[in-house]
């Protein structure tokens, strides 16, 4: 799953494809770097991001999620609002992306519809109470009780959406940058996704604990790259069904090296 951001303020890309005709060009290049899906997201969720209405939001996805779409691209909505979800839906998308399982928009149940529905584990009802959460100290958390409260939140969904829903552990959401913590995590992703029967997303790529874990500078994307592409086939190797990434085309040399092994 290839990232791609139309944001101002994504925590390592944040305004290089704000312009809807560099997303998506950027769109096609992940393609043809090797990218399944294409993963759109409106609105930044790192800890320094601002809050965006639904209509900015659409103001800057719909377009690229059109565009990429009828390229013939699986394009995937990055969003935790149900009217952003049921628009970029109609507008082509085939996978809602949110990373808050449904705890930020009681309404996202009833915008799935046929979409796939991928259920990301956090603890709030914002990003910023989840983030102010790990500000004043968060227990650790054990990759069973991610597993248990995921489960809750595909409890929640109508029976359709639930049997061909995907589950994501929220790695750096309210776990905080703290590597042990979103390591264990990583590295049970395929017992999270059997304990839930369902497939598993993890998108470790880029995050704040992968930048600690390999003591990689802020500014050195080239390292940081690196770092995200050993903990995605961590996670691969872990079992997991999909991982979400910046740089595929790094990702995808790393797997043909690996699948040979």
């Amino acid at each position: 799953m290839g990232v791609v951001n139309v944001t101002p303020d994504s925590f390592s890309d944040g305004g290089r494809y704000l312009e809807v005709a560099d997303a998506v060009a950027h769109g096609l290049q992940l393609l043809r770097d090797g990218a399944d899906i294409l993963d759109i997201g409106g609105e930044a969720t790192n800890p320094r991001a601002r809050p965006v209405t639904a209509g900015e939001e659409l103001t800057r996805a719909l377009p690229v999620v059109e565009r990429l779409a009828a390229a013939g691209a699986t394009v995937s909505i990055d969003t935790t609002k149900a009217s952003v979800a049921r628009a970029a839906v109609a507008a082509g998308a085939r996978i809602i992306n949110d990373v808050s399982g449904g705890l930020f928009d009681p309404a996202m149940r009833d915008a799935i519809g046929d979409a796939t529905y991928i259920a990301g584990h956090l603890r709030g009802s914002s990003l910023a109470e989840v983030f102010g959460q790990e500000r004043r100290g968060v227990p650790p958390l054990d990759w069973i009780t991610v597993a248990d409260e995921l489960a809750e939140r595909l409890a929640a969904l109508p029976a359709a959406a639930r049997d061909r829903a995907w589950v994501d552990p929220g790695l750096g959401f309210g776990k905080g940058a703290d590597p042990a913590v979103n390591l264990l995590l990583l590295r049970h992703s395929g017992d999270i996704g059997a304990r839930l029967g369902r497939p598993i997303v993890v998108g470790a790529s880029r995050k704040r604990f992968v930048r600690r874990a390999f003591g990689v500078h802020d500014d050195d994307i080239t390292a940081l790259d690196a770092a995200s592409v050993a903990a995605s086939l961590d996670a691969i190797r872990a079992g997991a069904n999909v991982v979400r990434v910046h740089n595929v085309a790094l990702l995808r040399a790393a797997l043909s090296l690996y699948t040979k092994q």
